[in-house]
Formats: structure tokens, sequence, C-alpha cells
């Protein structure tokens, strides 16, 4: 570990002298936040020093809020694992030194209250490093990819909701992880699962945080899986007072409480929606909204809170969304508003000398006509962008503030 790091260190846990006892003094979120999406961790890319140094970072703020270790080395769960080339094929755990094995490392820590049945509330730490593959950026030299909301925010709230449950809260154990190699395909949940620390017959749902750090002006927050177990949308609407909920039933998705669904666990993941700056460079700690983030912490706790009378969760399954997904060959170019729920596709961000930067669409704007197909929601909006090739031609129509705004439009291959 650099000097640097070790500043950071000491920066953050620097203690206080109280009534002859050494105390931790609290940590922020937004400290939190800081420190994991520092340069000085390169982005925290899987199995790399700078993981390394915020895995390091992670167990001891475990350890100062009292939760025990439950990693199989203190508060560490490695695997090792050879890189797909294939991305059908099963990720081979059991590998030999050498041959381009990468080591990850989840950090576990438990909170044994002596109740019958555990929480497990999880968030990824790991990022893209200098830009590794999925990242987005596309420029001439490598630049350090922060991953402050993707997903420094996510432990940052995970540590915050540690603290809260710590104190406050008795009526279940709670297993909090901070997952590696998730980037990559999920792999640290994944694992875990296949070798488990805890009984998972006793794992009564499962929380996931991954991008939180962005809530918008209007408090949409997208609450998925909530279809995993009878209860959850009822008590997701219960404890809300502050958010615009945007409920998905799928267990099934791009994060870590996928793998936990596939164990036959409640599952609810929580995501505050995607930006331009995902997986690039300028997802950095001064964009994120940190009064949002500490709602969304004091959100989770009272719908733990609700849950504890509750006995264990039945577990139910759900349609996978994704099974009904169009495969298309060509890409628009922008980021959609996967939180919008009005009619249409609201652009959330347009890329860099994309089809939809070329003709003219900005961020803001509605499609709601392409080519001959009307768009009226996500689906119907990825449904008419599957009949188009590369180098077709046709119009959009968007919707801008009062008026409607009709472009021509080239396809680029995806």
């Amino acid at each position: 570990m650099n000097h640097i790091i070790i500043v950071l260190f000491l920066t953050v846990f620097t203690a206080c002298k109280k009534d002859s006892k050494t105390e931790i003094r609290p940590v922020s979120i937004e400290e939190d936040v800081v420190f994991l999406a520092s340069d000085e961790l390169e982005g925290r890319q899987t199995g790399t020093d700078g993981e390394k140094a915020a895995a390091e970072y992670i167990a001891k703020r475990f350890e100062n809020l009292g939760l025990t270790a439950k990693g199989t080395n203190g508060y560490f769960q490695t695997f090792s694992f050879k890189p797909q080339t294939d991305p059908h094929q099963e990720v081979n755990y059991t590998v030999k030194d050498g041959d381009s094995t990468i080591t990850g490392t989840n950090v576990i820590g438990f909170l044994d209250n002596k109740a019958e049945n555990t929480i497990i509330i999880g968030a990824h730490y790991d990022h893209l490093g200098y830009g590794a593959e999925g990242s987005l950026y596309r420029g001439e030299t490598q630049e350090i990819h922060n991953g402050a909301d993707d997903n420094a925010s996510g432990v940052a709230v995970m540590l915050n909701l540690a603290k809260k449950l710590a104190s406050e809260n008795k009526g279940n154990n709670y297993l909090f992880m901070a997952f590696s190699g998730e980037e990559m395909g999920l792999l640290g949940s994944n694992y875990f699962t296949k070798n488990a620390t805890i009984d998972l017959s006793k794992a009564n749902y499962m929380i996931n945080m991954d991008m939180v750090g962005r809530l918008k002006e209007d408090n949409t927050l997208a609450v998925y899986g909530v279809g995993t177990s009878p209860i959850l949308k009822q008590v997701v609407k219960a404890n809300n007072s502050k958010f615009k909920i945007i409920q998905n039933e799928s267990g099934v998705g791009p994060s870590d409480h996928t793998s936990f669904y596939n164990s036959n666990i409640p599952v609810m993941h929580f995501f505050t929606g995607q930006h331009e700056d995902y997986h690039k460079p300028g997802d950095d700690t001064q964009k994120l909204n940190y009064e949002g983030m500490d709602l969304i912490s004091n959100y989770l706790f009272d719908i733990i809170s609700d849950l504890d009378d509750n006995g264990k969760l039945p577990f139910r399954k759900t349609k996978n969304e994704s099974d009904n997904t169009p495969r298309f060959k060509v890409g628009l170019g922008v980021i959609p508003d996967y939180l919008y729920d009005g009619k249409g596709m609201r652009i959330d961000g347009v890329s860099e000398d994309k089809a939809a930067q070329r003709a003219g669409l900005q961020k803001g704007d509605i499609v709601i006509k392409l080519g001959d197909s009307l768009v009226t929601d996500m689906n119907s909006y990825m449904r008419a962008l599957s009949s188009f090739e590369e180098g077709d031609k046709t119009k959009v129509v968007v919707k801008r503030g009062d008026e409607e705004v009709e472009k021509d439009i080239e396809f680029q291959k995806f």
C-alpha cells in the first residue's frame, strides 16, 4: 500500500480521546466515497493493488462498526479465476497460479444478534481501473475510471446502514458484503453463493445497492425484485414518503442480487439510474447527491425494520424480463432514462459522434416514434430498434418540451 493511501487511511480513521477511552470518529457517506473513488486506488479493478487497498479499507470500517469477520480469512474471502474468452462459458474458479489467473476479494462482516435468520446486505466495490472491458470511454489516452457512483456509492450507503443497524435494530442477523468481480460478470457474489460462509437456508432476503449516488431532482428511485416475495411491493410502498418509486418485479438483472435470486432468496435492488458518466472517467465524487444517499439509507432502514416482525419471507420466482428483450444490430447512441415512466423513451445522455448526435437529438428528448413504429415505453423502443440494420435510414420523432421534432437518422453498428 503506497504512502498516499496510508495517509488517506489515517485521515478517515482518526481516533479521538474521550473519558480515557479511544473512540473512532464517525465516518460520513461522503468520506467513504471520497476514499474509495480516489485516484490513488486507480479505479479498483478486480485483483489490482487499488482493489486490495479498497478491501483493506472496507474491512477496517467493518471492524470499527463492530462487525465480526465472516470471510474465510478474517473479513476476506478470496477467489481465483481465469478471465472468460467465451461469455457463455461457466466461470472456472478452481484454477492454478499463473496462466492469466486473477484473484478477487469479497469483504464480509457479520452482525450476530442470535436471531434465527440473516439478512444479506451487499454492494460491489470493484470498478474498471484504467478502462477495462466495459468502459464506454473513447479517448486516446488511458484515464482512471474512479467509479464514484458505480459503485463507491453503494458501498458507502451499505456502511452507513450497517452503523444504523448495529445500534438500533436487533430483529435479524445481518451479513454485510462488499463484492469483488461484479464488473467482470457478478463473479464475487456468484462465488459466495456457491461457497457461503453462513447457512444460506437461513438467509431471509438480500438487499443490493448498485449506483445509488445520483438521485435526481424528482427523487426517482428504482426498486427491482419486488416480485420475489409477496410482501415486498407493499413494504416498499408503505415506507415511502420521499421518493418517486419505479418498481420492477424481476429478480434478474445486471448486478449482484441476481446471484442470490438464483439461489432462491428474495431480493431487492436499489438504483438511481444511469447517466452520461456511466463507465467513463467522469464518474467522480463531486457529481454525487450525498443528501439523496442519506435519504436512501434511511429508507432502507425503515424497510428492514418493517420486515423484522414478518419472519422468514417466502421466495417467489419471477418472469425474467430479459428473455423477451429484442435482439438488435444497431444503436441510436443514447443513454436511455430507465427511470422514466411516461409515454415514450426519454434520452438521458447522447454519445459523441453517434447516430443520435449526428441527427441533432438532445438530452431530455423523448422518442415517441422510430420509423413506422410508435414508441410508448422502453420495450417498444427496443422492438422498433431491432428492425433496423447498419446503414438503414429513417425518421425519428421526439418530444422536445411542448413541441414534436422530426429528425433524419442513419443507423450505425451497435
